[in-house]
């Protein structure tokens, strides 16, 4: 081993308060949790560590239990592209794990977060045997699908202020992200990092959205009160 553990040699059981974090849970039988549950493992992602990377096989189904993620790129050209945030209660990849693929991503670490993790074979046992469990992953598509054709339809031409609070709208999801709760903890530097501006337009952008009564701004974090306006194209 070396002297400093991968995010595998740090795997763990999950603890019961860990394991009420996992949305999908519920929505399997007594018989099927029983299977499931001694698979699950947790780990520490430490700041800028990266949970998957692009090319490697696919080998777990992830999840957020605490702390904040993204998915992102490389462009051939150099540039990075990020995809989206990742945040509490979050579990992603299931496209990749239904097709056994390669990452086509990097997911990395912008804070220190646990991140859970159920084997790719207990993934596809779930399928073929849980109907909650198929409901629970088809809203997961469903969800995801709709957010990323309101993303492509907002084109390249969306405002800082658009941007921002289409970012946020994505965050504060219930489907997605239901560990967010009623205030998002994000920083100004964690959110510039993921809508790609610097963190004085951030600050710029969030300003704006308080101002028109859409978030207020709170210490540690951002408090959401009109979800909707989120993705309007005024701003």
């Amino acid at each position: 081993m070396s002297a400093h553990p991968t995010l595998l040699e740090r795997r763990r059981l999950l603890t019961e308060d860990e394991l009420h974090g996992v949305p999908w849970l519920p929505h399997l039988l007594p018989d099927e949790r029983e299977r499931v549950v001694p698979e699950l493992r947790v780990s520490h992602a430490a700041p800028g560590e990266l949970v998957c990377r692009i090319g490697r096989p696919a080998t777990y189904w992830f999840g957020v239990i605490d702390g904040l993620l993204k998915m992102n790129t490389v462009t051939d050209d150099g540039r990075a592209i990020t995809y989206s945030g990742l945040a509490s209660g979050g579990w992603f990849g299931e496209g990749t794990v239904l097709k056994r693929e390669s990452y086509r991503y990097n997911i990395q670490a912008l804070r220190n977060s646990r991140v859970a993790g159920l084997p790719v074979d207990t993934f596809h046992w779930l399928l073929d045997h849980s109907i909650g469990f198929n409901r629970f992953v088809m809203n997961q598509l469903n969800e995801r699908l709709s957010q990323f054709i309101g993303v492509v339809g907002a084109g390249r031409s969306a405002s800082p202020e658009q941007r921002v609070a289409r970012n946020l709208a994505a965050l504060v999801n219930p489907v997605l992200f239901p560990g967010v709760g009623e205030v998002l903890r994000i920083t100004q530097q964690e959110l510039a990092y993921l809508v790609g501006l610097s963190r004085q337009r951030v600050n710029e952008a969030l300003a704006a959205l308080q101002a028109r009564g859409v978030l207020r701004i709170e210490y540690g974090g951002l408090r959401i009160l009109q979800i909707d306006a989120l993705h309007r194209e005024d701003f």
